[in-house]
């Protein structure tokens, strides 16, 4: 199935976008904040909690910035409005960390206190190894004043365990605990600081997830691998998580029925919801960066039992 996963991510930039629309519907919440609203308020009536992406990274002028930030604000509002369950996944180079560190600070300060208000929550996106640092620097700096923001740490990278502990024991220090979500990772790095074997990155994975377990940190558990989920359940078993210090997370589109097992078994779940202008370019990059994504898509398109209970 790999020749397969990557002859459609070769041929995908090929075909008419119309075509390429139809891929990224199963996984893209639509261009529209009404189009979102609409999606999270299907998964929440299903069970499911959602956290929305504005599709967009690696912006060029501050404006672009603090339009980015404006919106992610009107989302908020639009949220508690509708009473809807879900928050919200940023990307600091979105919000100018490439531009301007002080600016990106100042903008997360603000979005991070206007989410409070809501009563919401801000999750951190991680970006490439270039930003890793600067991401977690500013996570410590916000999490020190506000209690409603989460960072994302990427299982494939090898510094990802002192990370973990790290952040910890800042935080310990504080009396405060951690608030993760655990991915994989899907950047292309060199060997040097990235496993590159998909066995090691799943031990790995299973290794920093039972760190943040045993240090009472939430953990969003990020995967759609049925081994990684076993593994987690496992742990949170082993170690007596309440329901209240975890969730899984998954892709919007991606492995419905994995999904409705975990609901099943009565685990808290939350799907990753991006949506925007952008969907175009994300489509190709994400198949790019996870070609067996193809696959799942291809599947869940000619499944009309799986498309009724995402589509509503």
């Amino acid at each position: 199935m790999h020749w397969f996963n990557q002859l459609v991510v070769m041929l995908l930039p090929l075909a008419p976008k119309p075509l390429v629309k139809r891929f990224a519907a199963r996984y893209v919440a639509g261009e529209t904040q009404a189009q979102m609203l609409d999606t999270v308020r299907r998964l929440n009536q299903q069970g499911m909690l959602a956290t929305v992406d504005v599709l967009g990274e690696f912006i060029h002028h501050r404006e672009e910035a603090l339009q980015a930030a404006q919106e992610y604000k009107s989302i908020l509002g639009a949220l508690a409005k509708e009473g809807l369950d879900a928050n919200i996944s940023v990307k600091l180079s979105q919000m100018g960390l490439l531009l301007d560190q002080t600016l990106c600070i100042e903008i997360m300060e603000d979005l991070v206190s206007t989410a409070a208000k809501y009563r919401n929550f801000v999750r951190i996106d991680m970006e490439d190894s270039a930003c890793t640092s600067d991401t977690l620097n500013i996570y410590l700096k916000l999490r020190r004043k506000y209690d409603n923001v989460g960072v994302v740490l990427q299982a494939y990278l090898r510094r990802t365990l002192g990370d973990t502990r790290q952040v910890c024991n800042d935080l310990e220090r504080l009396g405060v605990k951690a608030n993760f979500r655990l991915c994989k990772g899907i950047y292309v790095e060199p060997r040097q600081i990235a496993f590159k074997d998909h066995a090691l990155i799943n031990k790995n994975y299973t290794l920093i997830l039972e760190d943040m377990l045993k240090n009472r940190a939430y953990v969003g558990i990020a995967t759609h691998n049925e081994e990684l989920v076993w593994e987690a359940m496992r742990l949170i078993d082993l170690h007596h998580s309440k329901k209240e210090e975890y969730e899984f997370q998954m892709l919007l589109g991606v492995d419905p029925e994995l999904r409705n097992i975990i609901l099943d078994g009565g685990h808290r779940l939350r799907v990753y919801v991006p949506f925007g202008q952008q969907w175009y370019a994300y489509s190709l990059r994400r198949l790019k960066e996870n070609p067996a994504l193809a696959w799942h898509i291809i599947k869940n398109m000619f499944s009309p039992g799986d498309i009724s209970r995402e589509a509503g």
